[in-house]
């Protein structure tokens, strides 16, 4: 499996755990004071919170994959690996027992706890269930496949090993130092010979030669 590939499947799995963890997944009533029947519900994120972390850490792992290093790339697919697990335990806890999360529910919409009716499952459960396997799939066999993936900075790492040339040649540098050398001497020169014109006038008013003559 390529890098890309590997990316995009994390990417999608990780849109594809909000899919599946949006939807209702329990269902029951609860009769109330006024009303002798209430139906409840309760979506995948709030029965099972776990299920809404792991798609943020699936696509978090995705991101990081395409964009670090040999050995952060590493850590990206354990932490997708560990997300994967995460659904997938979430999800059999609620599958397991869907009461609690169903009384849980009834209490935040009614203010009532007493169930009339059994609990009831969806299918989406199910396919959050089938989603996080697998993401844990695709994370391993992401790392196995990841020994053969390209660095990312490996153009960057080539530019610093190879440094273009300096700008001036060793033969060079002696000729124009000693010739700038000679050309910024020989105007200071001639600036010593030239007079001032302040100071001329000033020898001028005194009766002198400017030029020393």
């Amino acid at each position: 499996m390529t890098r890309t590939r590997t990316v995009l499947a994390l990417l999608v799995l990780g849109a594809l755990t909000f899919g599946t963890g949006s939807p209702t997944w329990v269902t029951t009533t609860v009769a109330t004071a006024l009303e002798p029947e209430v139906a409840v519900a309760a979506a995948g994120t709030s029965a099972a919170p776990g299920v809404g972390a792991g798609a943020l850490v699936l696509l978090a792992a995705g991101i990081a994959c395409a964009l670090t290093g040999r050995v952060a790339r590493y850590v990206a697919l354990a932490v997708a690996a560990a997300a994967g697990v995460l659904v997938v335990a979430s999800t059999l806890v609620v599958v397991g027992d869907p009461t609690p999360a169903a009384t849980a529910a009834a209490s935040a919409t009614s203010g009532v706890t007493d169930l009339t009716s059994p609990v009831v499952l969806t299918a989406w459960p199910w396919a959050a269930l089938a989603v996080g396997v697998l993401a844990v799939v695709v994370a391993v066999w992401g790392a196995v496949a990841a020994r053969g993936w390209a660095a990312t900075s490996g153009r960057h790492e080539r530019a610093e090993r190879d440094p273009g040339a300096s700008p001036a040649g060793p033969s060079g540098g002696g000729t124009n130092t000693t010739s700038g050398t000679a050309s910024e001497t020989a105007p200071r020169d001639a600036d010593d010979d030239e007079i001032d014109p302040h100071d001329a006038w000033d020898a001028l008013s005194r009766g002198d030669d400017p030029t020393g003559r």
